[in-house]
């Protein structure tokens, strides 16, 4: 009994010692400069779909109904998603002053949007037979849109992945555990395609390293098992060393990793018991939905209102974050009108008050009951959102002097003052319909 123990407690402090980056990581140049990108764009559309929008139950469909892979795989004949136009979907989100898209190629599902060689569980083998990547490729290329590619770690469908010690997918019908280094292999060659056939990839967003840790989101303890990520994440980076790598582990960065991803959450908060991570000095990132599904859910009709997202914007911005806001489209490939309503609000709005967003950085201070502010060299950006407030005192204004304080929707004076670093912005006068009161500081 004993020595069953030790020699398990040997196993898992190798898994401990092996499953992390390589602490000797260095970004390139180019790699640097897109984390610049990237922390200057603020705005990007998250796009879950696949055949898991079929059942219109959400992304989560096969785990949470415990369909066995023989059953799911039956959803292969049925997508067929003839009102899909890529070139569309592009211009809603450039539309929507999105600067990126992270399309999901891959979910726990283990079904590849893609003309894969590695699986034959893929959009190839669909009645579609279009390779759904390569159209939103080709159509942000020629749109100047940047791409992500999401990519899970888990699979729900794979018996070589280590489902035996994974948290989900036990109700699929898996009776054999596999070999875990076919299944790393197989990963490595999927992420090769990736990025090797579809033009520059502006980052990969992995998801599912938490399936592995034993106690769940947050967990301090080691992952049960190596996920090799020293080696997938040098093969992306030799691929593509321009690519910026992302992993939702709700954890602290690893080495190898270039942002860091908020699921659900502003940075620092932990609403969603995913918060644990804190805040570290990468660019950064939170994702959030539109109702509360990722994937196209027929009952979710719990939108938020265009005043809510306005304001996730904004808070994001005031704490340096990219805000990455989902659509989960029909199965049909339309995407629905209350989306596309909220997106077309967000454009327009971004049109009047992008300067106080884009190319920003986090204000001096963090986000307020109030609002939030942002700012850039020379300017400074209050952002007040709560209809109530009608005056602000600011302490700490990194200003000692201002030269001009206004509205940056109609450029007109707002009264204000400062001494002592105690910025003093008088008589905020109310603007109905105005989900954010943008007022400019500038000074030196």
């Amino acid at each position: 009994m004993v020595r069953n123990f030790f020699c398990i407690a040997l196993l898992y402090c190798s898994f401990a010692v092996n499953a992390q980056p390589n602490n000797s990581y260095q970004p390139t140049t180019q790699n640097l400069q897109a984390r610049r990108w990237f922390e200057n764009a603020k705005f990007g559309l998250f796009i879950h779909w696949g055949p898991f929008s079929i059942p219109g139950a959400g992304e989560w469909v096969m785990n949470n109904r415990k369909i066995t892979v023989k059953n799911y795989t039956r959803l292969m004949d049925f997508f067929n998603p003839i009102a899909f136009d890529a070139d569309a979907w592009v211009k809603m989100a450039k539309d929507a002053g999105m600067k990126y898209i992270t399309l999901v190629t891959r979910h726990h599902d283990g079904f590849s949007m893609w003309d894969t060689k590695q699986s034959n569980f893929n959009i190839m083998n669909t009645p579609y037979h279009k390779d759904v990547v390569k159209m939103i490729a080709d159509a942000c290329h020629r749109q100047g849109i940047k791409l992500f590619f999401y990519y899970s770690l888990l699979d729900w469908r794979r018996e070589d992945y280590s489902w035996t010690t994974g948290r989900t997918g036990k109700g699929t019908g898996r009776t054999r555990q596999g070999d875990w280094n076919e299944y790393i292999q197989f990963m490595k060659n999927q992420l090769t395609e990736l990025l090797t056939q579809y033009g520059p990839v502006a980052g990969i967003w992995f998801d599912g390293y938490w399936d592995q840790l034993p106690n769940g989101e947050n967990s301090v303890n080691a992952p049960l098992v190596n996920w090799h990520l020293d080696e997938i994440y040098g093969l992306i980076h030799r691929l593509q060393p321009a690519c910026l790598i992302g992993n939702n582990h709700h954890l602290k960065p690893m080495p190898g990793e270039d942002f860091q991803m908020f699921e659900k959450d502003l940075p620092g908060n932990d609403t969603q018991g995913f918060g644990s991570g804190g805040i570290s000095n990468l660019p950064l990132e939170t994702c959030e939905t539109i109702n509360t599904s990722w994937g196209f859910n027929l009952t979710d009709t719990t939108y938020k209102s265009t005043t809510d997202l306005i304001h996730y914007l904004v808070r994001a911005a005031g704490f340096g974050a990219n805000f990455l806001l989902n659509i989960g489209p029909m199965p049909n490939g339309a995407v629905q009108p209350e989306f596309q309503e909220r997106l077309a609000f967000m454009g327009k709005w971004l049109n009047t008050y992008g300067n106080s967003i884009y190319a920003t950085r986090g204000g001096y201070m963090r986000p307020q009951s109030w609002g939030a502010i942002t700012q850039t060299n020379g300017r400074v950006f209050v952002h007040v959102l709560a209809d109530s407030v009608t005056s602000l005192q600011l302490t700490n204004f990194p200003f000692q002097q201002i030269k001009k304080v206004y509205w940056l929707n109609n450029q007109q004076q707002v009264p204000a003052q400062i001494k002592n670093h105690i910025l003093s912005l008088l008589a905020i006068q109310r603007q109905p319909n105005e989900p954010d009161r943008v007022i400019v500081v500038e000074g030196e």
